[in-house]
């Protein structure tokens, strides 16, 4: 569950079958005055909208029932539960949930239009601090996507590690440390310190220095963990490598952190908590 503030009000954000949900009930607490998800439901002009959203996207839904709650819409004595509304017309545009994360929700799309019942100027705010959200949100996708894949090559690493550098009758507790001996290969021709070098200078961040990448040093770590995996196999000495893999760090590094040229997403998890 994500959160994002609107005009002081704190909005939870869920995902249902991998779309955005927002609590309207937590919405409410910027209406001037008394207000119920039930006076908005009964408007027509509301249930009109709603109709037209599950006709793109729910084959399901009930439009004998639909019709039967339209045609009261407006009426004083007409009222009707999200709870209700969902179990009559099969409804998956709106949500009303139990338990931990309790509330009425709402597609994105119907909450946008639910913010116009706050205000013009809540849901102007309401759609600018979600787009501001999904930015942060794709960027940590981003991160991860190449977190992953600096993992996956660090196996190819491995493997080049295991069948030229780790000979047969080697002692087995012995074999890590070799494994994190050419692990800090990398590390000192990418980040310029070994993984103790970078604990001993930060005692208060969990994980390892990896974890602090940006995404552009994941991926040129990527390609150092291949281009070492070939220098291994081809035989060259470890000091050769330490040094070709510094410069050829260098060199990716200047590229993909110039502008001109490329726009990528630089900030790490640990970059983006000290801005805030």
């Amino acid at each position: 569950m994500a959160k994002i503030l609107v005009k002081d009000s704190e909005i939870r954000i869920i995902k249902i079958e991998g779309e955005d949900y927002i609590c309207i009930s937590d919405m409410l607490k910027a209406k001037d005055g008394e207000f119920f998800v039930k006076d908005w439901l009964r408007n027509r002009n509301t249930l009109e909208f709603i109709g037209l959203w599950e006709q793109f996207n729910n084959p399901n839904f009930n439009w004998g029932e639909f019709a039967l709650i339209k045609n009261q819409a407006g009426l004083n004595r007409f009222r009707i539960s999200v709870k209700d509304f969902v179990e009559k017309t099969g409804s998956i545009s709106l949500q009303a949930k139990q338990g931990r994360y309790g509330g009425t929700y709402a597609h994105k799309d119907i909450a946008f239009e639910f913010g116009m019942w706050i205000s013009p100027e809540f849901k102007f705010y309401l759609i600018r601090e979600f787009q501001r959200f999904k930015e942060e949100e794709n960027k940590l996708i981003g991160w991860s996507a190449k977190r992953e894949l600096a993992k996956i090559n660090y196996q190819i690493h491995t493997n080049a590690i295991k069948q030229n550098l780790i000979p047969p009758e080697i002692d087995p507790n012995k074999i890590p440390f070799i494994y994190a001996n050419e692990a800090d290969v990398l590390n000192v021709a990418m980040f310029g310190m070994t993984a103790q070098e970078w604990r001993r200078n930060n005692p208060e961040k969990k994980g390892n220095i990896r974890d602090y990448a940006t995404i552009n040093e994941l991926i040129c770590l990527s390609n150092l963990e291949n281009l070492n995996a070939v220098f291994i196999n081809d035989g060259l000495p470890q000091s050769e490598r330490l040094i070709r893999l510094n410069q050829i760090a260098i060199s990716q590094m200047k590229i993909l952190t110039e502008p001109a040229k490329r726009s990528l997403l630089v900030s790490s998890p640990d970059e983006k908590n000290e801005k805030k």
